[in-house]
């Protein structure tokens, strides 16, 4: 067994493969070639205790996680975890690695996923809303899969944003890094909008005329009484997809709408089933994410298999 902590998963990555590894396990979510229950949900408050077992013919392992949202007040990581992997004939764990490292990595690419199959080829302006690690992390991805010369950043605290972006330009150092006084002026200087907050409120404008033709990537919401959308998005909102089904069901920007008839579930489609086909000129979309343990198991497979082959990796017995 092998103990793999954050710096070996962030010395193995590789963002492109890791975005293919995704797109591959979408389409064994597709094929159904897997069992996975709905997550574990165990709540105390705003503190969560997630479990997520997942097993396929390749790939069995389970990721246990824990969400803490204060934890951003006392510079303690807000997910913390681990991922499990274990032999797939004997059931023995090969592997334990880094859960928050390997989250933050995997949500990235199951981010840049959505960007490169739901928005227009040449979009180059991308917005964040929320300056945590899933933020940093969907940017960095996002500029994988498309061509971003322009990130525009917000957050309520000026100091995080302006440290967000000095991070961002240590990694990205060709792209041109703005921060907005509001969301409004994010929204009218991009093309793409991330949402990675842990908001129960919207954290857009619930304004249509700012949202038409805008693409829509959110990552934040888990929580059925989470959301990051307001209403006039679903007035306006030609596709909208999901990585899972179960996000219809966890994530309040899509349980509430689908709740309130503001979209009909027709008009919702998982990512998967569009990858590998011709893809028109998308208008106004949302790709909503709330990732899930097939994701966690493959990239985690994806490391093991790489720290193995290159003798990465702490020997625990």
């Amino acid at each position: 067994m092998i103990y793999l902590n954050e710096k070996a998963l962030f010395d193995l990555a590789d963002y492109n493969e890791l975005i293919s590894v995704i797109e591959k396990s979408m389409s064994v979510y597709e094929e159904k070639r897997f069992v996975m229950p709905d997550r574990i949900s165990v709540s105390n408050g705003n503190e969560t205790y997630l479990y997520m077992p997942c097993f396929t013919d390749e790939v069995k392992g389970t990721k246990i996680l824990t969400i803490y949202p204060n934890n951003a007040q006392i510079d303690i990581p807000t997910i913390q975890g681990v991922v499990l992997l274990n032999d797939n004939r004997t059931g023995k764990i090969r592997c334990i690695m880094d859960g928050a490292a390997l989250t933050a990595l995997r949500t990235g690419a199951v981010g840049a996923a959505g960007i490169k199959h739901t928005t227009n080829e040449n979009c180059q302006a991308l917005g964040v809303v929320g300056t945590g690690v899933q933020g940093f992390y969907q940017c960095v991805f996002a500029a994988k899969v498309r061509d971003i010369k322009k990130i525009n950043v917000f957050n309520r605290s000026v100091a995080k944003a302006e440290a967000f972006k000095q991070r961002l330009n240590q990694v990205l150092g060709n792209t041109e890094i703005n921060v907005c006084d509001n969301t409004e002026k994010l929204i009218e200087a991009s093309e793409i909008i991330i949402t990675a907050t842990t908001s129960f409120e919207p954290v857009l404008p619930d304004d249509g005329s700012l949202l038409v033709g805008k693409h829509f990537i959110g990552i934040g919401s888990y929580k059925p009484q989470m959301r990051e959308y307001p209403k006039a998005l679903f007035d306006v909102v030609e596709r909208v997809f999901v990585d899972i089904d179960y996000a219809k069901e966890e994530s309040g920007d899509l349980c509430k709408p689908l709740e309130e008839h503001w979209i009909s579930e027709d008009k919702i489609s998982t990512l998967g089933s569009i990858i590998g086909k011709e893809k028109p000129e998308y208008g106004t979309t949302l790709y909503k994410s709330v990732g899930g343990a097939i994701f966690d198991v493959y990239v985690g497979d994806y490391f093991m298999n790489k720290a193995e082959k290159n003798g990465i990796g702490q020997i625990l017995f």
